[in-house]
């Protein structure tokens, strides 16, 4: 008796988390890392270190995911330490990459014997954190052009940090977080523009000085791919026919040629996608997408039935996030876009990326609890 009314209970405690928490946005994210797990499998097999070791991401990520649906979010709302102390650790740990080895050529992660770590994913869910907390307590005032300022300055530290590495992609995912929730507060349309015509200015500036010369051959093979196809167009031109192989219902798991002979570079990584419709179609892609836009639009409907600004800003961040990650490395393997780096949430490998999106989306699941 005592045992089945434990299990009774356990049920029933069960019941209560699925009712306290969105469960479509819990469905499409368990969704979305399946998916990842399958393409991998198709990718490698499981026997591939990679499927290993992202399925021991995948659990850790869950846990993470439920772990921080139960720590009450009003702590980052109320309190200004812990805030302060997840930027400047994410600050140091970013610091700190710039004195490990190049890996693919740059210095973006911490790696100690079989641990690694990119700290600017971490940068990216210690950001969103900051500026919402920042914004939510002055957004009467954020027409002023010294909070404007202000922010950009938070910002501009781990942008200019990561792009020392020089990982350009991550540097425009912090760029576009910080524009995003600007235009959430209500920026005043000469700010505004201004800070359009500085970007201008400034890609121009960037382009002659600062950019390495392999990130401008991935410019110029996204403009045309085909004047240097077995040089820096062999990625894009890869991608593409690894997309268009797939046709409707795609080539089958494990049967995509393009990743399984070696052509198509990176298919676990920045060029799952590509990977994952070649073996799935244009059918396995509806799917795809449709469960990362499940995503996002629950995540910005938990901000807009939030009480308070912090919440909002907080979703409206988290979404940006991972929208962008979606967008982006959607239209890097389409070649649509220069090539980034950036993976594609959910589908492609990587334990940074996963577990610091499933603290996010967690902490979102909290605001929804805890409303």
């Amino acid at each position: 008796m005592a045992g089945r009314s434990a299990f009774r209970d356990s049920r029933e405690s069960v019941a209560r988390y699925l009712r306290s928490i969105d469960l479509p946005l819990a469905l499409a994210t368990v969704a979305l890392t399946v998916l990842g797990l399958i393409n991998l499998l198709g990718v490698g097999g499981t026997d591939h270190a990679l499927f290993q070791r992202q399925a021991v991401f995948l659990g850790l990520g869950m846990g993470l995911m439920v772990l921080f649906s139960f720590v009450n979010w009003r702590y980052l709302r109320n309190w200004s330490l812990p805030v302060m102390v997840i930027y400047g650790l994410a600050i140091l740990l970013l610091a700190a990459t710039l004195y490990f080895p190049e890996i693919r050529g740059i210095r973006a992660w911490i790696v100690l014997g079989w641990f690694r770590l990119e700290p600017s994913e971490l940068a990216k869910l210690a950001l969103v954190i900051l500026l919402a907390k920042y914004f939510s307590q002055r957004h009467v005032h954020i027409r002023q052009l010294r909070h404007v300022l202000v922010s950009g300055v938070y910002a501009a530290v781990p942008i200019g940090i990561i792009l020392l590495q020089p990982d350009l992609g991550s540097a425009a995912i912090l760029g576009a977080v910080w524009f995003v929730m600007l235009l959430a507060v209500g920026i005043s349309n000469r700010h505004l523009f201004g800070l359009i015509a500085i970007a201008v200015v400034g890609s121009y500036v960037a382009w002659v000085y600062a950019l390495a010369p392999y990130q401008q051959d991935r410019i110029l093979a996204f403009i045309d791919p085909y004047q240097d196809p077995t040089g820096y167009g062999y990625h894009v031109i890869q991608s593409r026919i690894a997309i268009g192989s797939g046709h409707l219902f795609g080539r089958g798991l494990g049967d995509g040629s393009q990743a399984q002979l070696g052509f198509l570079p990176e298919p676990a990584s920045d060029f799952a996608f590509a990977a994952f419709t070649e073996q799935f179609g244009l059918a396995g892609l509806a799917v795809l997408l449709a469960l990362s836009g499940v995503v996002v639009f629950r995540i910005l409907r938990i901000g807009q039935r939030a009480t308070n600004n912090f919440a909002r800003l907080f979703c409206m961040g988290i979404a940006t996030v991972f929208f962008s990650h979606v967008m982006v490395s959607s239209a890097v393997n389409m070649g649509l876009m220069p090539i980034t780096g950036l993976p594609f949430s959910f589908l492609s490998y990587g334990g940074s990326h996963l577990l610091s999106l499933m603290i996010g989306i967690g902490t979102v699941q909290s605001m929804n609890r805890y409303a």
